[in-house]
């Protein structure tokens, strides 16, 4: 279940409540006039079946809510109630497999943001990646996949192809563009500085290691990535968590970048070269995968048609 809020105007409550009555799979309706301070107006609360959201919130954008009021929306872990129940069995379809867009839209323009949070995390875990490489060590790598933040940006970009949201893409297209090349700027200069006080050299990277997996790009690393982006994209979907996912999807994305940077200053181009193909690989698999996964999710083509802006640009 979901806890509804709306901020309304007064002329505009009666339609908020008729809309919300004819609507199956909302509870609890709460109405508290004049409690709206700021924007001024009354308030509306309801507890609605996670199925049902999606038609909840086009149904108050057709009152404006949106620009002359406001909708939030909270996850209720538990709701103790025959009315809840019955909301719930009434709205269409299953709570695991509903999508509420507008949170989908927000959620992924919130994680897609190119700011200092993101560039400090993306370029930590290049360079936890590049120190795998150079110890060989499988342990730090899987380190490197769980500090990295590109799971946003890549959902992003899949949100906003299906939904038509260029502004979407724009932010998360710049977050990639400049993450990743800037992080592995900062691993190179790392990686030159150990170089220069005798912390490794060439030889590091000379033989077989365990982590050569990196920069072998063959079909597999492509199955890998579509698996990963349509994994991701499910969890961001059906409400699950997507953490342990957000790893999968990092397994050759930021270690392919930590070790481009890597043997780009050791002189082993041709590793170089493979793992930077591993990147653009796993990158572009991970998002047709989820374009694909989303394509078929989507139900709601008024809300396509209907974008609101994200919030700052």
């Amino acid at each position: 279940m979901l806890h509804l809020r709306a901020l309304c105007p007064a002329e505009r409550t009666d339609a908020v409540l008729e809309a919300l009555r004819d609507c199956p799979g909302v509870a609890h309706v709460v109405l508290l006039r004049g409690a709206a301070v700021s924007p001024r107006g009354d308030v509306v609360e309801a507890d609605i079946a996670r199925e049902a959201a999606d038609e909840v919130i086009t149904r108050l954008y057709e009152q404006q809510l949106d620009r002359t009021g406001g909708i939030t929306l909270e996850v209720l872990d538990t709701a103790l109630s025959d009315a809840a129940d019955r909301a719930e069995k009434e709205a269409p379809g299953e709570s695991g497999d509903a999508v509420v867009w507008q949170e989908l839209v927000s959620l992924t323009g919130e994680q897609s943001r190119l700011n200092v949070t993101f560039q400090t995390f993306l370029t930590i875990a290049c360079l936890l990646a590049a120190v795998g490489v150079v110890t060989d060590s499988p342990v730090t790598i899987v380190g490197a996949m769980v500090v990295g933040p590109e799971f946003g940006p890549l959902v992003a970009v899949a949100v906003g192809v299906v939904l038509r949201r260029w502004d979407l893409v724009r932010r998360a297209a710049v977050a990639l563009a400049v993450g990743f090349p800037l992080a592995m700027a900062v691993t190179t200069g790392a990686t030159m500085l150990g170089e220069a006080t005798g912390l490794f050299s060439a030889g590091n990277l000379r033989g077989e290691h365990e982590v050569d997996f990196i920069f072998e790009v063959g079909p597999y690393s492509l199955i890998v990535a579509l698996l990963a982006g349509a994994a991701g994209m499910l969890a961001m979907t059906s409400a699950k968590s997507a953490a342990l996912v957000g790893v999968f999807v990092s397994v050759t994305t930021v270690p392919a970048a930590g070790y481009a940077a890597v043997a780009a200053v050791l002189g082993q181009w041709s590793r170089c070269l493979a793992s930077v193909g591993q990147l653009a690989v796993n990158l572009l698999g991970i998002v047709l995968a989820a374009v694909l996964v989303l394509a078929v999710r989507v139900r709601s083509k008024r809300f396509a048609a209907s974008p609101r802006p994200l919030p700052n640009g």
